[in-house]
This record gives C-alpha cells, structure tokens and sequence, in this order.
C-alpha cells in the first residue's frame, strides 16, 4: 500500500477545488480521502506505480492548486514521505530507493489554536515552512525555523533539493 498527501496552496480550500471539478472528483471517488493536516487531502492507494499514475492523472488540478505532493511507500519508509519527483524515479527505476534518504525537506507541523475551551473540536494541525535537510548519518538536523510540535520528514531528489 502507498499513501498519497496533497498539500493546498495557502489561498485555496482543496478539497473544495478537487471535488467540484468533475475529472478531479471522478478520479478520486474510489478513495477514503481524510485531512491529516489543514487544507491537505490524504488517501491510500494498491501501490507505489498507482500514487504516481493518480498524481499524473490530477496533475492540471495539482499544479494550480497544491504546493506540493507527498506518497509514503512502507517498504521504503514507514515513517518519512517521497517528493512526488522522488517517487516517480522510484517507479521508473531511475533511483534506487535505498538510495533516497539523503536528501530531506522537513515540514513543522504545528497546532492550531482551540476556538474556545468548550469547544469540543480537537487542536487540528498544520503544515508550516519547510526545511532543506541532509542526512549524514543515523539522526538528522533538528528544525528550527519555529516551535513546532512535531515534523514531517519528506525524501527530495538532490534536483528539488539544489532548486
């Protein structure tokens, strides 16, 4: 199984803007789509080469609406997510996947404010300005653009880190 993560661009709501687009929404019917993270969309799919063809497939949608898209493969990592660039080399054999853990932007992931103590609603969570990170060894730098509560780890090609 692969999970799939799309993050909205700041100005849009996504899930709103796939799922009143007929193809978007016709390509993603199939899916439980959950919100892991403010304005983001996740869902699961067969496989790695399944991710990457959904992703090809809203790819008019992701461009205008999402600053970025993540898949996590458990047989490459279970805790760190793949660029979108990243696992399509995966797919296409272009990279081997144990050679993908160099090369890191690290996402804080930070709580939202409750409206109200009596609100019964829990903290949501948002993603916040990522991190370009190397890993040189077993840990990896701590992120420090912020106070955050926790960090998402996300494998980029030395391309998409150099940019």
């Amino acid at each position: 199984m692969a999970q799939v993560c799309l993050v909205g661009s700041d100005d849009v709501n996504l899930r709103y803007e796939l799922l009143s687009r007929e193809t978007a929404r016709n390509a993603l019917v199939t899916y439980d789509l959950r919100e892991p993270f403010e304005n983001t969309l996740q869902l699961e799919t067969v496989s790695l080469g399944a991710a990457v063809a959904l992703l090809n497939d809203l790819n008019w949608y992701l461009v205008r609406f999402t600053d970025a898209a993540f898949v996590k493969v458990p047989s490459i990592s279970e805790s760190e997510w793949l660029s979108r660039e990243l696992a399509t080399a995966i797919r296409d054999d272009e990279v081997a996947p144990d050679e993908t853990g160099r090369f890191l932007m690290v996402y804080g992931i930070e709580e939202s404010e409750v409206a109200s103590e009596e609100d019964e609603e829990p903290a949501s969570q948002k993603l916040v300005e990522p991190m370009l990170l190397t890993r040189t060894g077993e840990t990896i730098p701590e992120y420090d653009l912020r106070e955050v509560a926790d960090t998402l780890v996300v494998r980029v090609t030395e391309s998409e880190f150099g940019a």
